[in-house]
């Protein structure tokens, strides 16, 4: 589907975006668009890929005009752009808007100005229950992507949402901090609290999800994957046994255990065999009635109305099995 077709990612210089240009590359399209704010960034992946299918626009998501510029033409978009560290938006809220919530906003008028013909905007486990405002900007972009299909009119642009949780090795993600700390010979790592998990997805996983997705998508769904869960302690046992934890206390805005599918929406939830969709709350005159089969024919299955997709309730990764997809994927 991707094969002589233009597609743009917003956000494109980060763990994500490379990936998943990576991969899209072996698809044949015609051009990829790296849309971000980062030259620096933008030119070192410009010498480590060396590939004139891949063109490099400066711009920020906070642009409308600029990015109904740079879609022109653009047959696909992945909105992977966002400020995304916990902390710092808690700490400067305003910017944090500004990025997640107006610049999904203005990506959203971009595409559909252009005739974009399929986007999908990459969400959080952070958007269910929100406690934080990063959560909680990202569930009003999830909710924006979601009731975009009912400002499209007869045009054919179609928004979808993927939602998952910690990237292992991705910017923001506590392994390369505790990658660091083992380097520079520290003398405990600092963990917010030893009952927390978290679920677990690698970027491979990541970008193969948000390509079935593209294939899948009605417009208006939320694609979650099913992923195990890992305990915070055993990521770090796994990582070296030989360094003692410290207990910090839990950091602005940081939750116990994270959500994907919550209880509120089970009503909405349907099973299928590797990923679970949540279907809108909202219906829409152009689109599909049910989420019950996707448009690849793959068949799922409403869920009991007391499910709830949590990372202390799910399936965890032993010590040995983190230890295996760490070897795997620390490059």
């Amino acid at each position: 589907m991707f094969k002589n077709k233009i597609i743009l990612v917003t956000g494109g210089t980060g763990s994500f975006g490379k990936s998943f240009i990576k991969k899209i590359l072996n698809f044949k399209p015609k051009k990829v668009i790296v849309f971000s704010r980062d030259e620096l960034k933008q030119e070192e992946m410009k010498y480590a890929f060396n590939d004139s299918t891949i063109r490099f626009l400066i711009g920020d998501v906070r642009d409308k005009d600029r990015l109904e510029f740079a879609m022109k033409g653009v047959d696909y978009v992945v909105h992977a752009a966002a400020l995304k560290q916990v902390p710092s938006a808690e700490y400067n809220p305003m910017e944090c808007i500004k990025t997640n919530i107006i610049g999904a906003e203005n990506v959203i008028y971009a595409c559909i100005a252009n005739d974009v013909k399929n986007v999908i905007a990459l969400s959080t486990d952070k958007a269910a229950n929100p406690i934080n405002l990063y959560g909680g900007t990202k569930l009003v972009s999830d909710k924006l992507f979601v009731a975009a299909n009912n400002m499209i009119g007869k045009k054919k642009t179609r928004f979808s949402v993927v939602r998952y949780g910690n990237v292992f090795n991705s910017r923001g993600s506590v392994f390369p901090v505790f990658k660091k700390l083992v380097e520079k010979k520290a003398k405990y790592f600092p963990i917010t609290d030893t009952r927390m998990t978290r679920f677990l997805l690698t970027l491979d996983e990541g970008v193969n999800l948000v390509i079935k997705s593209f294939a899948r998508m009605w417009g208006g769904e939320i694609f979650v994957p099913k992923i195990p869960s890992i305990k915070i302690i055993d990521l770090a046992k796994a990582i070296s046994s030989k360094i003692p934890l410290k207990v910090v206390g839990i950091r602005p805005g940081e939750k116990l255990h994270e959500i994907l599918c919550p209880l509120d929406e089970a009503h909405l939830s349907i099973n299928f065999k590797d990923h679970y969709v949540i279907a809108p709350t909202i219906t829409f005159n152009n689109l599909t009635k049910s989420y019950l089969k996707n448009r690849i024919k793959e068949k799922g299955k409403k869920v009991s109305k007391n499910f709830v997709y949590n990372s202390k309730l799910n399936n965890y990764l032993s010590v040995n099995e983190i230890k295996k997809v760490i070897k795997k994927n620390n490059k």
